[in-house]
């Protein structure tokens, strides 16, 4: 008796892109989303990565609640993260800048005290996919993501190359499962 084989997955919806995990086929949420921009010199106008953060968000179906400047103070990137949170439609929270070695760079430090739970594998992967564009240099990236209030905290380095990266290949298809398992939804 000859057997046939089942297409695969791909093939069997007409040209449908079909998810990797059964999660994302419901992942349908629509995250509502907070960036903040870490910099003493960078504002509204200068603010590419902010700017590339918001785009590729909108681009994907989410949606941009808040956006916001502040210094490499400790003090007021948790005012900025506080506030954010307080607004209760807000599902995640995304930071760009400080995330480096330099003396300045504390963005880690500022939100690590407001963070109920970390979730480690977010800076291993942006590590690991960073490896591939810039070498050694990505095990120098802080980059960490955790939950703070009920909501996801993530802060990236200010390069706009990585947190195009970060955002496509790690944030954009997690995003609605994470607020989902979040009871975000």
């Amino acid at each position: 008796m000859a057997m046939t084989r089942r297409a695969p997955a791909k093939r069997r919806a007409a040209g449908r892109a079909t998810p990797r995990h059964a999660h994302a086929a419901a992942a349908t949420v629509r995250a509502r989303c907070a960036v903040i921009t870490v910099s003493d010199t960078r504002g509204p106008r200068e603010d590419a990565s902010g700017e590339a953060i918001a785009s590729l968000l909108v681009r994907a179906g989410h949606l941009l609640l808040h956006r916001a400047w502040v210094p490499d103070e400790p003090a007021a990137i948790r005012r900025a993260v506080r506030a954010a949170l307080r607004d209760p439609g807000t599902d995640a929270v995304i930071l760009t800048g400080g995330t480096g070695i330099a003396p300045r760079d504390r963005t880690p430090e500022a939100i690590a005290r407001l963070l109920d739970r970390e979730l480690p594998g977010f800076g291993e992967a942006f590590r690991a996919l960073s490896f591939r564009q810039v070498g050694a240099a990505a095990w120098l990236s802080r980059a960490v993501a955790g939950v703070a209030d009920g909501r996801l905290v993530v802060a990236l380095p200010g390069s706009t190359r990585a947190v195009t990266l970060a955002v496509s290949k790690l944030l954009i298809p997690e995003l609605g499962h994470i607020a989902r398992l979040l009871g975000r939804s």
